[in-house]
């Protein structure tokens, strides 16, 4: 057994009398279980591996070269440094042993806990063609941003290189796999880039001929969106230049194009936003899970029969009035919360302090919002007032709220200074592209030279 755990086994035999809680994952549910469990009389170990928080409602920001990834990541250790019950650990869980209590660890460690909050999140779904994810890169790391920023930034690089060569261009059609709110996110924002920030930046090619197109399989854009907002939404991106097809099942995506049935559409960058995955740990669980991997919980986020384990954020199975809480922050932030708060309560009951069980969980739904591009954006609104705003309004409430959700004084400070300077001289700030400088698809788009 390795030596963490011997440690951990040792102590508890020497009489220790605190509870061990172990949270696996440092996003939004995993961050807020972690600091609501600094106040309680309990030991905690995080473990993510990665060291830092991601903050990612912007992560397509990072992707379109507006901010970069250090605005809107935050070491966890930097996050968590004032609570000294917590320690963090940079590992990844491998797998469990619920009847021993152990959580397994890849660098060899064992973890034994009282308690167990699960909060790793999800990851794209390419719906059994997994060879599409080196051709159309999704969104949920920075990693995957700084690819998807690289790629597009690329595609101009190369059309304005091969124009001043062969005096021609492939077309420069982005082509965007759904229509939720990250399709619609990156599809705005790519045509902001090319009408706006990098209009005069280029000498051979004009960067607003550029096209983007959304893919999306169901009839209609943003589909947990009220009718109106919908609408807007189109309208919008359709007032950007945006084209979007629905109904529009892609069957396959090669090299610099996509297939929609037996039509073929030409694309020098193609990228995911249709679907996700819970993270594989939910099945490492060994207890009950739904077709997506989500781990089905009780009203209190405990699978059948695991009342000291705590399912967080896109990896919990939550039903409220027969509908599926959507996997965005707010709902992956109160979980964390409420297992941190039902975990206090369970110690006291076990200390013998008076007291009634916590309520069930229930989702405070504040409302949801998605931004189109620059001053367009749509917002249904829950709280503190009931409203469906689009538009300007819509797109200033949007960015306030994701201000102030940033964690870090510096983090905001930034974003909101990056803003400013982006809105008011339509430049952009973090137009860096690293890496190789292949595009896939690209030599299959290309004009030979005569």
């Amino acid at each position: 057994m390795a030596n963490g755990a011997v440690g951990i086994e040792e102590a508890a035999a020497a009489g220790r009398t605190r509870r061990r809680v172990v949270v696996v994952g440092g996003g939004f549910a995993g961050i807020n279980a972690a600091q609501a469990l600094s106040d309680l009389p309990v030991d905690v170990t995080l473990v993510d591996r990665k060291n830092y928080h991601t903050f990612q409602p912007l992560l397509y920001q990072v992707a379109l070269a507006v901010l970069s990834p250090a605005d809107i990541a935050q070491p966890i250790r930097s996050i968590l440094r004032d609570h000294p019950n917590i320690e963090v650990l940079m590992d990844e869980a491998i797998g469990f042993d619920l009847e021993q209590k152990h959580v397994r660890l890849k660098a060899g460690t064992v973890l034994v806990y009282d308690y167990l909050i699960l909060a790793t999140g999800s990851t794209h779904s390419y719906f059994g063609h997994e060879e599409w994810a080196t051709l159309a890169p999704g969104l949920k790391t920075v990693e995957d941003a700084t690819e998807i920023r690289r790629r597009v930034l690329l595609a101009f690089e190369l059309a304005e290189r091969q124009m001043l060569e062969y005096g021609t261009h492939p077309p420069l059609k982005f082509v965007i796999v759904g229509g939720g709110p990250t399709g619609v996110e990156l599809a705005g924002s790519i045509s902001d880039i090319a009408r706006l920030y990098m209009r005069n930046n280029f000498r051979h090619i004009n960067t607003k001929e550029a096209k983007v197109l959304i893919l999306e399989g169901s009839p209609h854009i943003l589909g947990m969106y009220p009718d109106d907002l919908q609408q807007m939404a189109r309208k919008q991106l359709e007032a950007l230049g945006v084209e979007l097809r629905t109904g529009a099942v892609v069957t396959d995506i090669q090299p610099g194009y996509v297939m929609v049935g037996q039509e073929r559409i030409d694309a020098v960058v193609t990228l995911w936003a249709a679907g996700v995955q819970a993270s594989p740990l939910g099945k490492l669980l060994g207890v009950e899970t739904d077709k997506k991997g989500c781990v089905m919980v009780d009203g209190y986020l405990n699978p059948k029969g695991h009342p000291e384990i705590f399912v967080c954020g896109d990896l919990a199975h939550v039903e409220e009035n027969g509908r599926l809480l959507p996997g965005v922050a707010q709902p992956a932030m109160q979980m964390g919360t409420y297992a941190a708060k039902r975990i206090g309560m369970l110690v006291g009951r076990e200390a013998g302090s008076e007291g009634t069980a916590t309520k069930p969980f229930h989702y405070f739904d504040k409302g949801d919002m998605a931004t189109i591009g620059r001053k367009a954006a749509v917002a249904k609104i829950v709280w503190p007032f009931k409203a469906h705003w689009h538009g300007f309004m819509a797109w200033l409430a949007w960015l306030l709220v994701h201000i102030y959700f940033l964690i870090g004084f510096r983090n905001r400070l930034g974003v909101f200074r990056q803003w400013a300077w982006t809105y008011l001289t339509l430049q952009d700030g973090a137009r860096l592209i690293t890496g190789s400088q292949d595009l896939p698809g690209w030599q299959h788009n290309a004009t030979d030279k005569n």
